[in-house]
């Protein structure tokens, strides 16, 4: 499984949206939209998870591509370094 992030993403795309335009390149297998943890409210990228094949067709031909007004960043998610452990108050 290939983990893709989706950048630029206009604030009002939905999950059901992105799925609709990554599988025009193969099965995704999950959808991920990252919310503000305060508000609630958009941040403009998320996650898709596809097969490593269809993952790579998919971000040579949506990275740059328009949607909803704006050109997408896409690539392959990196692993999230691990955070140092928090100091004592």
């Amino acid at each position: 499984m290939t983990s893709i992030y989706v950048g630029n993403l206009p604030f009002s795309a939905s999950e059901d949206e992105l799925r609709a335009l990554f599988e025009q390149h193969g099965t995704v297998h999950s959808v991920k939209l990252i919310n503000d943890r305060e508000t609630g409210r958009p941040r403009g990228f998320g996650f898709v998870e596809m097969d490593p094949g269809a993952a790579a067709v998919a971000i040579q031909h949506l990275n740059g591509a328009d949607f909803g007004g704006r050109a997408l960043r896409i690539n392959e998610a990196q692993e999230r370094p691990p955070r140092p452990p928090r100091r004592p108050r």
